[in-house]
């Protein structure tokens, strides 16, 4: 267990299991940006901004995947993949579903996603819909490997009322199987179900006068034998991480780590610094495509949100209904016609490299990309995204940050270890694992530091005090 330690940051994880139960095979995918058709490969399923559908296809991008797939020995596997459970309710975090999801299933877990609710789709505590696997009630007589509770208030209380989750979470506790919380959830719902007695745990900052301050730990990450509990969304991915290994050993944690880029690089850079403090609530567009990235959307658009500023996410398909990068179908909020009506302080492009090859064909995104720029506006991107402001024009003379995939793609100067990079009126970030900070320097801008900080604490996230 020690050299997990060395995966994460420094004095964030704790561990008091004497053994762990690892696997020498797993499946883990070794392309960052690929989905995959089912859970004998990684299928990553995240969240969106109204109303999310698991999808068994991709057909956007499956010929893509299968293609490198079948070449590559990293994701082939005699063994059965490992099952998870993650339920959701009404106010489940959405930042945290959607990040232990992904990791999961980066790792080759079968992960199903089950609904307390007496409906399949939950709306989360930050707005953002999605629409569950299953029922909770179809879960009843599986066996899971790992059940893993996402936390967020009300959510956290749902699952807590929910009778049949009580029983099949006791009960795979009782037959020592793995499982975790994090957030609201480790006290909220754990802890009425008798499931922390003897546990060194941890949780949320604000819910850590509910434990019993003898066996609370002021970790972001607690192993104590089958139970592993952690704070919140920015202590997600530490948390999947330590899950993965638990699960099927440290090289697929090793493997999944290295896909999500997680590194040390300075938060953020700036060049040539202007002021974007508005005298009005900022009014913030998100496009979005079959094959955006998933994980940068739901980030980006929570955080924001949290930060009280105005998010729309416009699709620039023929429908409202768009399938993301990993099998994940998203409703957005406007089409882009509708949404080019009104005027935006910032545009925002997530990435995903299907994504930003469809939003790269909206003559009306371009358009209102273009009427940006020439008005003085703020504009910016993450990672595959970058391609299509350099088509436009739009990176000349500017310094950026990228994802390494790109970086002989791009003309402009690229700034080496930074996550974020801004330049006068354009914010670019690296991808998916460096969202948060793209999200919150973005709220550091448009209100000042001491908001970002505000909303980083809420996160449990570490954010610079200067």
């Amino acid at each position: 267990m020690e050299r997990l330690s060395s995966l994460l940051a420094p004095k964030t994880c704790c561990f008091d299991r004497p053994h762990l139960n690892s696997h020498s095979n797993s499946m883990v995918c070794s392309a960052g940006f690929l989905p995959f058709v089912s859970s004998t490969f990684a299928l990553p399923v995240c969240g969106g901004v109204s109303i999310l559908r698991r999808s068994p296809t991709a057909a956007a991008t499956v010929a893509e995947a299968i293609a490198v797939a079948v070449d590559d020995p990293a994701i082939h596997s005699t063994a059965s993949p490992k099952k998870v459970l993650i339920p959701i309710g009404y106010g489940t975090e959405e930042m945290e579903a959607v990040i232990l999801v992904y990791v999961l299933r980066q790792a080759g877990a079968h992960v199903t996603v089950a609904s307390v609710e007496p409906q399949l789709e939950v709306e989360a505590s930050g707005g953002v819909k999605f629409v569950a696997d299953t029922s909770i009630n179809s879960c009843t007589n599986q066996i899971f490997d790992l059940i893993v509770l996402p936390g967020g208030m009300p959510g956290s209380a749902r699952l807590r009322d929910s009778e049949v989750l009580r029983s099949i979470t006791s009960k795979h506790a009782e037959e020592k199987r793995l499982y975790g919380a994090i957030c609201a959830a480790p006290a909220v719902t754990l802890q009425p179900w008798g499931l922390l007695k003897k546990k060194r745990i941890t949780c949320h900052p604000a819910f850590m006068d509910k434990l019993s301050s003898f066996w609370a730990v002021k970790s972001n990450i607690q192993v104590s034998g089958e139970l592993t509990t952690s704070r919140g969304p920015g202590t997600t991915f530490e948390f999947a991480l330590s899950l993965v290994e638990q699960l099927s050993g440290e090289s697929a944690a090793h493997e999944v780590k290295g896909l999500l880029l997680l590194s040390e690089d300075q938060s953020r850079k700036e060049f040539n610094e202007v002021e974007w403090l508005l005298d009005h609530p900022p009014h913030v567009l998100i496009p979005v495509a079959n094959g955006s990235d998933e994980i940068e959307v739901v980030t980006i658009v929570d955080i924001l949100r949290r930060a009280k500023v105005n998010a729309v996410v416009a699709s620039v398909e023929k429908s409202l209904q768009i399938l993301a990068s990993h099998g994940t179908n998203i409703v957005a909020d406007k089409l882009i016609d509708v949404a080019a009506e009104s005027i935006y302080d910032l545009i925002v492009l997530p990435g995903g490299i299907n994504g930003a090859k469809r939003l790269s064909k909206s003559k009306v995104l371009k358009k209102l990309l273009k009427e940006q720029e020439s008005a003085g506006r703020i504009y910016g991107a993450i990672c595959s995204s970058l391609t299509l402001l350099q088509r436009q024009g739009l990176l000349k003379g500017k310094r950026i940050t990228d994802h390494p995939s790109l970086s002989d793609k791009l003309k402009p100067e690229v700034v080496a270890g930074a996550k974020v990079v801004i330049d006068g009126k354009l914010i670019t970030s690296k991808g998916l694992s460096t969202a948060t900070d793209f999200a919150l320097a973005i709220v550091s801008k448009l209100f000042g530091h001491a908001r970002a900080r505000s909303v980083a604490e809420g996160l449990v996230f570490e954010f610079p005090r200067n």
